[in-house]
């Protein structure tokens, strides 16, 4: 399927937002999915007019887009899809480990039975959708299973910050879920943050969760 299709299909997976939100996750699906190229220009008049919309709520999605890092706006050049470098790859992750971290060892303390069989699950949902599953749906199940352990350490603080993140570490882990040769990995890596937080093993486990995030700036970097 053409690109151009793509992102017209994508607008009528969201029937029920508002339409500035519509063509916002329809332009960031484009992006992570690559059908808007990094460095491509954003042309509003050119994109209203693929997605059948009038100028301003792509204006307004594409200075969304900025806040998360997934556009920039250069001087006379305008929006464009932002590049991937290995600057903003480690700052993001560097600020990703540090924060999964603190948020392993207070979940350690904190964690109930009944989270500790949710995290369980969502390792098994990941595991499940490893062999057919597109790359969308394998972040999304990679994000559910990391959520449990933030919602477990009960602090709405460090949750907000890492929510703040999200977005940015988002394109990163699609990256990181392209190359399928590292998904059997992924799997191993839940298991033992699971294993870890059911022992209450606060140190290993916040090693364990270095090391997952350590993997995944490697595995992105070698794709660069």
């Amino acid at each position: 399927m053409a690109a151009e299709d793509r992102l017209v299909k994508t607008m009528a997976e969201y029937p029920d937002l508002p339409l500035r939100d519509v063509v916002f996750r329809t332009l960031r699906k484009g992006i992570l999915c690559e059908d808007l190229k990094p460095g491509e220009r954003l042309m509003e008049i050119q994109l209203a007019n693929r997605l059948g919309v009038s100028r301003t709520p792509v204006r307004e999605a594409i200075r969304m887009l900025e806040l998360e890092g997934l556009v920039v706006n250069l001087p006379r050049r305008g929006a464009q899809v932002a590049k991937i470098t290995a600057k903003d790859l480690h700052d993001v992750l560097e600020v990703r480990k540090g924060l999964d971290q603190m948020a392993f060892e207070l979940a350690v303390e904190r964690i109930t039975e009944e989270e500790l069989e949710a995290l369980f699950a969502a390792s098994r949902e990941f595991e499940r959708l490893v062999e057919n599953a597109d790359v969308t749906s394998l972040a999304e199940a990679d994000e559910a299973f990391h959520a449990i352990i933030y919602q477990a350490t009960g602090n709405k603080r460090l949750v907000q910050l890492i929510n703040n993140l999200r977005e940015q570490m988002y394109r990163y882990r699609v990256e990181y879920l392209k190359n399928r040769s590292n998904l059997q990995n992924l799997i191993q890596e839940h298991d033992q943050l699971w294993q870890s937080l059911k022992n209450r093993d606060a140190v290993g486990g916040s090693e364990a969760m270095g090391a997952h995030i350590e993997h995944q700036m490697a595995g992105i970097l070698d794709s660069l």
